[in-house]
């Protein structure tokens, strides 16, 4: 049934200094100009559909205002941030409790550089996301992997689980300080139940390890079971937790350059401030907060959930043409995102070579695991309208079974 909000309109990004679509190749793609402007972007996190019109609407009014100076968040900005999850996510968050900053990836570093000394490890589950190694490494910090747990699921289908022993022995090792949790996890699509999230946080609380948890992704939950923040567990994992969340990647509007940052730890704030102000990521643009408190309303609400059907959509026709044809590549439950894990092993190519021959042949482009740690994988984006999804499938398809 047709909805509210029109998620079939394809709208041509080229051209538009679009990251996903206008950035530069790998280097070993060749394509012309007339091939380039065929190509199907299915790679990086972001979303070919138009915000929200209520977003839109709030820009443009702001847009007449025609003054564009330095911005202060105002009182609506934080209102809007806690009422959203109070009354969505049923996490309270104190206005005092709570930093802005240019996005979640500036915010993940600031909280590594503010709390965390050079040489110190930053527990991290692969795979995951890719800035979370390059923020670590940039920090002057130690990357600690704990490995995901592979289950594999009756359907054909795959899905994660923490490795709880593995994260205790990495937690008891007192030169790791801290445990980047990824909340709901990309690129694995789970949503982490209470309970592990319980467990992981009664882990981090033995050893006195610092818990930063990213949850951009919380409102992608194509299949309808709620997420739970970690700081919703218990009074103790709000003590030692910071949150990190953005309507940026939901809404699509992460060129808008807004995070908050939540934490009840007066010194760690006032230390992640520092850092914010040292590293120039304590300006935002002025229609941050404006698309923000645009985005948290009733018909963000419903946007939010004619987008997440949407995202089922492909996510169940990309399934059953994966089970239908290509049976010897599994797919991963997509719990949470819209980033779709699939193994490729049985390929036994390097998944950047993967991305490259299907760029050079099929003119579609996806993510090679290796950027998240496992090589043995690919990373396929499922936000762009059905149309042009199913077009994309098609080229994935034949290139993949061409690799077989």
């Amino acid at each position: 049934m047709k909805g509210k909000f029109d998620f079939d309109r394809i709208i041509d990004r080229r051209g538009t200094g679009c990251y996903k679509w206008d950035a530069d190749l790998p280097d070993g793609v060749c394509l012309t100009p007339e091939e380039r402007a065929d190509m199907i972007p299915m790679w990086v996190a972001d979303m070919d559909f138009p915000v929200a019109p209520c977003i839109l609407e709030a820009m443009q009014h702001r847009l007449v205002h025609g003054v564009f100076g330095y911005v202060k968040p105002q009182d609506n900005y934080f209102k809007a941030v806690m009422d959203w999850f109070r009354e969505r996510h049923g996490v309270c968050f104190n206005r005092e409790w709570m930093l802005y900053t240019t996005g979640v990836v500036p915010a993940v570093s600031a909280c590594i550089k503010a709390l965390v000394s050079e040489g110190d490890g930053v527990i991290i589950q692969t795979p995951v996301y890719n800035c979370f190694f390059s923020s670590i490494r940039n920090s002057g910090c130690r990357v600690v992997e704990s490995p995901l747990l592979r289950r594999n699921l009756p359907d054909g289908r795959f899905t994660y689980d923490m490795d709880f022993a593995d994260l205790e022995t990495r937690c008891a090792d007192p030169s790791n300080k801290l445990l980047l949790l990824c909340n709901p996890h990309n690129p694995a699509g789970r949503l982490w139940s209470a309970d592990e999230l319980r467990r992981a946080g009664e882990i981090a609380l033995r050893y006195g390890v610092t818990v930063v948890s990213d949850e951009i992704h919380c409102e992608i939950i194509p299949g309808g079971v709620p997420y739970t923040p970690f700081a919703s567990i218990s009074d103790e994992f709000v003590h030692n937790s910071i949150t990190l969340v953005s309507p940026s990647k939901s809404f699509n509007f992460a060129g808008l350059k807004m995070a908050t940052i939540v934490t009840d730890r007066p010194l760690w704030r006032q230390a992640i401030d520092r850092v914010l102000n040292v590293y120039e990521i304590c300006d935002v643009n002025p229609f941050g907060p404006v698309a923000t408190v645009a985005a948290y309303s009733d018909e963000g609400a419903l946007w939010l959930e004619e987008m997440n059907a949407t995202i089922r959509r492909n996510y169940d026709t990309l399934i059953e043409a994966f089970r239908t044809e290509l049976p010897e590549l599994p797919v991963a439950d997509l719990q949470a995102t819209y980033l779709v894990w699939v193994d490729t092993s049985s390929l036994k190519m390097p998944s950047m070579e993967i991305e490259k021959e299907l760029l050079n042949t099929e003119r579609v482009w996806i993510n090679a695991g290796s950027m998240y740690g496992d090589d043995n994988y690919i990373r396929i984006n499922a936000a762009c309208p059905p149309e042009m999804f199913d077009k994309g499938l098609e080229r994935l398809l034949r290139g993949l079974r061409r690799l077989l």
